[in-house]
């Protein structure tokens, strides 16, 4: 479906995205104006068509959206790349997705220059050549129509890179039906609707850039304003100032907002609520948040599937604390063993996943999308339990639990024990070997500012909330926690510390 010309049909002169730091909009007829001279130009100079990658190293920006527009209008695969990644990263990620084209901002140029499979690309294109061409204010001949292609629903609009912790980067394939079935389960388990504004903060190289809440809002005609990165203060005041309805941050973002200084005065009636993924919040946090008079909604998402995939309503936010909640409406789940059969309540097993927002597989894997992909059923990779209200927990990755002793230790478990000292900011905990037990912890703690403790006095403090084979052998304190592009805990260069 070609969004931006119903929208140009129905709506013309509605505002649909505005670029915070340089103040420029687009309307929906302006979009879409674009959009098809994009179209034009892509498939008559550059010989884009159906199924061809385009790579785009960029931040969030005006035309990034005319490229997705583009993208449904002629059924070519949109490659957003990392600009946070090295050099020698980066070529692997264009050596893999074979881009027809390059589109690079001038800042992160010399990222490309050091690729040496960009030299090897004939076509390549400056964003700030593309951004004089979509100059709204001088119309051309190619904002005629443009004639959708012949795109079919599992046909890629986006090839999405994992973060590649545990080794190369898988692409994930992103269809025109995913989009599609992700925005209708955001819709019918949030309020999303053309009334609808919010403010994206989160990078285009990852989905929640793109597919928690901006191309939902785009196929429903709402509004987003788009910002290059987090700015506390900025989207505070933006928060106020742009009436949003709602805001999909992490809990760290969330911290950092409520401990602006101008917190207590921001205005913030217009938003139903604040959409939490990533990991739990801390209870504090959300009752901060609430006695402000904004409710937290929590969730569960994944490059692969969705992502918005569950929903925790804002009246559970304390009462089911650490819940991600329920699957959202075409969402079928089930929590399975290690030999495949179902778990019973409270019991931890694999989270699968099922519906018409499941990836059809990694662009170019085979391996990976067989060893994912079972019977119609995503394998998460993820350990949750469900209670006896079918609310989720989750409990960890499997690939972080480790065994020691004959025992299943799970790290996430140990941290929620952990960051719950009122000395500690954060923990992470890994597994190292050990001659006697196979594995054990070792728990890397960053402590809270003007905070003191000893190592002898968080294992007193794990001793008496976790039974005595999860407790870590060692703790190790350190300055910060490393973490990968999306904000997640870097387990393997902890691991290399040790």
């Amino acid at each position: 479906m070609d969004w931006a010309s119903k929208w140009a049909l129905y709506s013309p002169d509605k505002i649909a995205f505005k670029e915070f730091e340089s103040g420029q909009t687009l309307t929906f007829g302006e979009l879409n104006r674009l959009a098809n001279r994009l179209a034009h130009k892509m498939t008559a100079d550059y010989r884009i068509k159906r199924g061809d990658r385009i790579a785009v190293l960029a931040e969030n920006c005006l035309e990034y959206i005319v490229l997705f527009s583009m993208a449904q209008k002629t059924g070519c695969i949109l490659v957003p790349l990392n600009y946070r990644l090295s050099a020698s990263e980066i070529d692997f990620l264009l050596l893999d997705a074979k881009p027809k084209l390059v589109i690079g901002e001038p800042k992160f140029q010399h990222l490309l220059e050091a690729s040496s499979y960009y030299h090897k690309i004939r076509r390549r294109w400056s964003l700030d050549a593309l951004t004089a061409f979509c100059d709204k204010a001088i119309p051309t001949d190619l904002d005629a129509h443009f004639p959708q292609a012949n795109i079919r629903e599992n046909d890629p609009v986006f090839i999405l890179y994992t973060s590649g912790t545990t080794g190369f980067p898988k692409g994930a394939l992103y269809t025109h039906k995913m989009l599609f079935w992700n925005s209708i389960n955001t819709a019918m388990s949030l309020i999303v609707n053309t009334e609808s504004r919010t403010i994206n903060v989160m990078p285009p190289f990852h989905t929640g850039g793109w597919n928690v809440l901006t191309t939902p809002f785009f196929h429903h005609g709402g509004y987003t304003c788009l910002l290059k990165k987090f700015e506390p203060a900025a989207v505070l005041q933006l928060l106020q100032s742009e009436q949003t309805t709602l805001f999909m941050g992490v809990p760290t973002m969330l911290k950092m907002l409520a401990d602006e200084p101008g917190f207590e005065q921001t205005d913030l009636s217009s938003l139903h609520y604040i959409i939490v993924g990533g990991e739990p919040m801390p209870v504090p946090l959300i009752e901060k948040w609430h006695e402000k008079g904004v409710l937290i909604r929590q969730g569960y998402g994944m490059t692969e599937v969705g992502p918005n995939l569950t929903s925790l309503h804002q009246s559970d936010a304390v009462r089911k604390r650490g819940s991600i909640g329920r699957p959202n409406f075409y969402v079928d789940i089930r929590i399975v063993d290690e030999h495949g059969q179902t778990c019973a309540p409270n019991q931890p097993g694999e989270l699968l996943l099922r519906g018409p927002m499941v990836t059809p597989g990694y662009w170019r894997n085979r391996d990976a999308t067989r060893k994912a992909l079972e019977d119609g059923w995503f394998h998460t990779g993820d350990m949750v339990r469900q209670d006896e209200e079918q609310y989720i927990y989750v409990v960890d990755r499997i690939k972080n639990m480790f065994i020691s002793g004959g025992e299943n230790v799970y790290p996430a478990e140990i941290e929620r024990v952990m960051i719950t000292h009122p000395a500690v900011a954060e923990a992470s905990v890994v597994a190292v070997p050990d001659p006697k037990w196979g594995e054990v912890g070792r728990a890397f703690v960053v402590l809270r500012s003007g905070e003191t403790a000893t190592e002898a006095a968080l294992l007193e403090f794990c001793g008496t909330r976790l039974a005595r084979f999860k407790i870590p052998k060692t703790v190790s304190f350190i300055s910060a926690l490393p973490k990968n592009d999306t904000g997640k805990i870097n387990r393997q260069a902890l691991k290399a510390m040790v």
